[in-house]
């Protein structure tokens, strides 16, 4: 893999990622210099640096400039689901269709806000991490990348909310799959500022229809965020 394919960062992100899964890097380590990632994984620099901009929003590194034992890349959590059983859905999820991926995510994800709905009719489920990632979207200006990166994290922090073991373990799964279909239907996007704009909008629907306990409106909102973006994309089409 060259240096100039745009993909290149994703198998950064992806080596990091597993290193962390497998117990290779733990909370406190540091990643080596830029140059010797680079030059171990094969890619050039810059991927380098993309990577670790996702792994940052993402909350799993540090980075500080400077010299000295705070200075670098340092892991600061682990990702969420360090099984055996979900790296290898990780890994089949890369070759599943597209097709599939969103039909899957319209059965889970629809269940899953709306149980989330019923709870907050009940109780209060804790929402603090579904919030917190919205925030971050909204904050500042997002490269495609970190959008796209903190939008799977969305998805997923509803079903470590919903606090199934098995479906959050499927979601964590699929994430790499969601992500990546997901970058890959941004490049035909008319406008990705009018498009993340909107998808913002609709998280926040999402998240307004599960805190008021609406079920069904929460379960018609999701679908309609996951299958209007599908359909934006054009990814049937392929």
């Amino acid at each position: 893999m060259t240096a100039n394919n745009p993909r290149a960062w994703q198998v950064v992100l992806d080596a990091v990622e597993l290193d962390l899964l497998e117990g290779r890097l733990s909370p406190g380590d540091h990643l080596p210099p830029e140059r010797t990632l680079a030059a171990d994984i094969g890619v050039g620099r810059s991927s380098v640096r993309e990577a670790l901009r996702v792994l940052e929003v993402l909350g799993l590194i540090r980075t500080a400039v400077g010299s000295g034992p705070s200075a670098g890349a340092i892991i600061v959590a682990r990702p969420g689901g360090g099984m055996s059983a979900l790296m290898r859905l990780q890994v089949a999820a890369q070759g599943f269709a597209v097709t599939d991926v969103v039909k899957t995510r319209l059965v889970l994800e629809g269940a899953i806000v709306a149980e989330l709905a019923e709870a907050c009719r009940a109780g209060s489920p804790n929402l603090a991490g579904c919030e917190q990632i919205l925030t971050a979207m909204e904050g500042q200006t997002r490269t495609e990348a970190e959008f796209l990166a903190l939008d799977a994290q969305f998805h997923l922090s509803l079903a470590e909310a919903n606090g199934n073991q098995v479906i959050m373990a499927t979601m964590a799964g699929l994430r790499s799959a969601i992500e990546g279909y997901a970058r890959a239907g941004a490049a035909g996007l008319a406008s990705w500022p009018a498009t993340s704009a909107r998808l913002m909008l609709e998280h926040r629907g999402i998240l307004a229809a599960i805190v008021a306990g609406e079920a069904d409106a929460a379960c018609l909102a999701v679908h309609a965020h996951i299958s209007g973006y599908y359909a934006e994309t054009h990814l049937q089409d392929h």
